[in-house]
């Protein structure tokens, strides 16, 4: 670790150009980006699996905590996409390089355009929703403590990580082999030197979409509203008596798509956005299953490159350190891909709206109407 912290301190004292300081903005952008992927990809599949937790997650999502990092997380994903382009297009165009500096203000200048009106987007939907004659905010107890288990999920992995590394160690033997040009290992980093590139480059416009739809013209406050329309759903229909789907066990859920969040709840949301079809093809689950895997296998092997650049010179902890990236990456996929190719039925919605009123009591009048709530 003494690469790390010789590499932290070198940088606060650098004086020279901007090449260092981009170096180190786009490897701290794209760990919050990771970080956070963790978190939304595990959080979102429990739409499917533990609706009750998912509103959970979405009730600590928009607490002011959260709020603060959903913009921070937008500006690592808009400099990370325009730093990685740049990268991109030097690699392929190294003649250029002399104009490497001047590209980095590039980035930097465009990064602030771009968030400036993105950031507008955004603090309109906090107003609308802070402007509200009565606002629920969750705890910050009870926000740290919806974390705990992501907190013990990585510990976990990291454990599993290291035991994994002492047994690839123990087999391989601890000294670090030179890997020549001309055998498979060089093959498989060159392999990935190139996916790395063209998976940044399919990655922007998917993830600017999604940063479009989902944080700009709809927030996070947005999937929670009763009657809202969901961004990319056409409205089909009317909505239901009161928001509430009164006989939920017996309603056949093709009869609740219907474009509008009737119930208020985010599981709704996730199921209108899921199950809409056009011509057939259910276009939102295709879109975010490709920006899935493009963007874990993406975000975990870079998170390889910066954990084995600080342990070269401790075989076991770069073991370990691989071993880690490929347990998240994997587990990643894994559930994320589980909940897009499973259906959120009918039940998980009433299940979410139980949730909602145990949150909230004071959500909606129908939490007592209905049973869910106390008064």
């Amino acid at each position: 670790m003494a690469s790390l912290v010789m590499t932290i301190r070198e940088t606060l004292r650098y004086r020279g150009a901007i090449g260092q300081w981009s170096w180190v903005l786009h490897r701290l952008s794209g760990l919050g980006v990771v970080l956070f992927l963790v978190l939304h990809v595990i959080d979102t599949s429990w739409a499917v699996f533990f609706p009750g937790l998912y509103e959970e997650a979405i009730a600590s999502y928009q607490s002011p905590l959260f709020t603060i990092g959903e913009f921070i997380l937008v500006a690592c994903v808009v400099y990370h996409a325009f730093n990685g382009l740049r990268i991109v297009i030097f690699d392929f165009r190294p003649d250029l390089w002399r104009y490497q500096g001047k590209a980095a203000w590039y980035v930097l200048g465009g990064t602030v355009v771009v968030l400036i009106p993105v950031f507008l987007g955004m603090f309109s939907h906090v107003l609308a929703h802070y402007g509200e004659e009565e606002v629920f905010v969750l705890g910050l107890d009870k926000v740290i403590a919806g974390q705990l288990p992501f907190i013990a999920g990585f510990v976990v992995a990291i454990i599993a990580a290291l035991v994994i590394g002492g047994a690839w160690n123990a087999v391989a033997g601890g000294e670090e082999t030179t890997v020549s040009a001309k055998n498979s290992g060089s093959q498989l980093e060159r392999f990935w030197w190139s996916f790395m590139r063209v998976s940044g480059l399919l990655i922007i416009p998917l993830v600017f979409g999604h940063l479009a739809l989902m944080h700009i013209i709809q927030g996070v406050f947005d999937l929670t509203l009763s009657g809202a329309t969901v961004a990319g759903v056409a409205t089909t229909g009317a909505a239901l008596s009161n928001g509430v789907l009164t006989d939920i066990m017996s309603t056949n859920m093709a009869s609740i798509l219907n474009g509008l969040n009737d119930t208020g709840t985010a599981t709704e949301f996730v199921a209108e956005r899921w199950n809409f079809l056009t011509g057939g093809i259910a276009i939102w689950r295709i879109y975010d299953i490709l920006l899935l895997i493009l963007v874990a296998l993406h975000g975990f092997n870079g998170l390889r490159y910066v954990l084995t650049d600080y342990t070269m010179k401790q075989p076991l902890l770069r073991k370990a350190s691989i071993a880690l990236t490929i347990i998240g990456g994997i587990t990643l996929v894994v559930v994320g891909g589980s909940a897009l190719l499973t259906s959120v039925e009918a039940d998980a919605i009433h299940t979410a709206q139980e949730s909602i009123c145990e949150i909230n009591p004071d959500h909606a009048d129908w939490c007592v109407e209905f049973g869910f709530g106390s008064e």
